[in-house]
């Protein structure tokens, strides 16, 4: 269990998360590419990557329940999208991952457990097809559908069920395209397990960020969150129990009511698509009902007008609530419930999606090698794990004291114990210059290189830039920041920056890189003055953090508990 903060997370929903993260980059950089060129069965293309994703590095991670928290992360992940389409990818994402995790654990991790998984994981795709029709239109979908073959079937006199044929063939293709994806991922995973490909850092892919930025401006409000379930229930309650004129109407002003709130619901109606399933829907239902049942062309034209509409409130409904379930209250009630450590694994993986969109190689080189790409890209994932548990275990340790007690003292022993135990340490101190008993001034010491460079002195006459009594020396801050600048780069397990106070404060010192040196994934370790701690702490927002006042052997205390956190995500040898 790795804590965060004050919160703790399972190792086994980090592993999901790194998954879910790696399933969701796929799914954005290829989705884009495959939506663009109009590719046909894209979603299956897609779903396959999901399985062998899955499928593979269960070769290296075999806790069960790691499939279906896979998915979920990845199908949150989908709200980040700025697609207005969400729910319908989100729940068959979340779907094939938990048929996966059913079927291995019914048959086990093997051959059939995999590639039963695989083929039902796949074929899902076809029947969340059908489900949605059924819930856009209503049963009167499936009765147009069966009376148009039926009616196929008299006039090319054919002797066998053709209703039932298009969807079996249809079930055959998706099973067989699981069944090639199952076997690749085996593929994929045996590789991995024989041949670890190295970690490789990725250069940032432009426009990584997928958070769309009207999303993020976005008013959310959870009055209204209850009002378009209400308006939900209304027009469906309408739409069978009222007359055409009155649902028509009620049904208009709901949608223009979305319209005006929520910017995904305008993206909906200007899609060709709804307009094109409008008239062939309307049309279909005029024929089978006009024409095939012997009833009036103006019935039919109505209920393919009603089936239209329920599928208008379907589409919008499920657009405009995605858009307020984003809402941060929301997100904190199920942070209080059974899945309070999903919040967790979801802020984990939305802060690595960048960098794992950035290790993802363009479309067209997936396309050239695509095995050889995914092994690549998964084989990074225990390196990430380590990142990810180092991120977690990070915490600021502020060691605090009145002038001359000896703050800078404990740094230095502290970065002496913990280079004698093979900690990576780097960073700076400021030692004391004593002068006939009296503080003359103040050195920076590069804790890497050990160049030492004067940084205060008492010097009334010098024309530099002063503090209090002391000038300060242009040199040393720049020496400084370098320190920490290279510090920052090299990611070591421990950032040190002592004497952290009034400069800092003023936007001075070493102010200009300790905001990097905050977001990084490093242990720190600052010195403050104890009058400075509540100042500097509120300035620079920092969290998970402890003030630990100057005692003899603070730093044996201090070292110990810098060495356990590190132990807590280093790889067992």
């Amino acid at each position: 269990m790795i804590q965060m903060g004050n919160r703790k997370l399972s190792e086994k929903w980090i592993k999901a998360s790194i998954i879910g993260t790696i399933w969701a980059a796929s799914e954005i950089v290829l989705g884009s590419f495959l939506h663009n060129l109009r590719v046909p069965l894209s979603s299956n293309f897609l779903t396959g990557i999901g399985i062998i994703i899955m499928i593979s590095t269960s070769y290296k991670w075999k806790e069960r329940g790691l499939f279906w928290r896979a998915g979920l992360i990845c199908a949150l992940m989908k709200t980040m999208s700025p697609s207005a389409v969400i729910f319908g990818p989100m729940v068959a994402i979340f779907s094939q991952s938990v048929m996966l995790e059913l079927f291995t654990r019914v048959f086990g991790r093997n051959v059939i457990g995999y590639l039963t998984g695989a083929m039902f994981a796949m074929t899902w795709n076809l029947f969340q097809k059908i489900m949605i029709f059924i819930i856009y239109y209503g049963f009167n979908i499936a009765n147009i559908y069966a009376n148009l073959l039926k009616y196929a079937e008299r006039q090319l006199n054919i002797d066998f069920d053709l209703v039932w044929s298009p969807i079996f063939v249809l079930a055959a293709i998706y099973a067989c395209l699981g069944l090639i994806s199952g076997i690749i991922g085996m593929m994929v995973g045996q590789r991995l397990v024989r041949e670890p490909v190295a970690y490789r850092q990725g250069n940032a892919r432009k426009n990584s960020n997928v958070i769309s930025a009207d999303r993020q401006k976005f008013n959310y409000s959870v009055s209204w969150l209850f009002l378009n379930l209400g308006l939900i229930i209304t027009a469906f309650y309408l739409l069978n129990h009222a007359s055409w004129p009155v649902w028509s109407i009620a049904i208009a002003a709901i949608v223009t009511v979305w319209i005006l709130r929520y910017k995904r619901a305008l993206r909906q109606l200007s899609r060709p698509r709804i307009w094109i399933f409008f008239v062939v829907i309307t049309m279909a239902s005029a024929f089978v009902i006009g024409k095939i049942q012997s009833d009036d062309w103006i019935r039919g034209l109505e209920i393919g007008v009603q089936m239209n509409f329920r599928a208008m409130i379907v589409i919008l409904g499920f657009s405009v609530l995605g858009t307020e379930l984003y809402n941060r209250k929301v997100r904190e009630f199920f942070a209080r419930t059974a899945f309070r450590q999903l919040p967790f694994a979801l802020e984990i993986s939305m802060k690595s999606l960048p960098m794992t969109i950035a290790s993802v190689p363009e479309a067209k080189v997936i396309a050239r090698s695509p095995v050889s790409v995914i092994c690549s890209v998964i084989s990074q994932i225990e390196q990430r794990l380590t990142e990810v548990k180092k991120e977690l275990s990070r915490h600021i340790y502020i060691i605090t004291g009145a002038i001359g007690e000896g703050k800078t003292t404990q740094v230095r022993k502290l970065v002496e114990e913990l280079k004698a135990g093979n900690v990576s340490v780097k960073g700076i101190y400021s030692p004391r210059i004593m002068a006939d008993g009296q503080t003359a001034g103040y050195d920076v010491v590069d804790i890497d290189s050990g160049l030492r460079v004067p940084f205060l002195r008492v010097d009334s006459e010098s024309e530099s830039k002063k503090i209090g009594r002391y000038s300060i020396n242009p040199a040393a801050i720049e020496a400084g920041l370098k320190s920490l600048s290279v510090a920052l780069n090299s990611n070591p397990d421990v950032i040190v920056a002592d004497e952290i106070g009034k400069m800092e404060l003023g936007n001075e010192g070493w102010f200009e890189k300790l905001g990097g040196v905050l977001k990084g994934s490093s242990i720190l370790v600052f010195a403050v003055r104890d009058s400075f701690v509540e100042e500097i702490v509120n300035k620079f927002e920092m969290k998970d953090y402890s003030v630990m006042p100057v005692s003899e052997h603070l730093y044996l205390e201090l070292a110990r508990m810098i060495k356990d956190r590190i132990a807590s995500y280093q790889p067992a040898q």
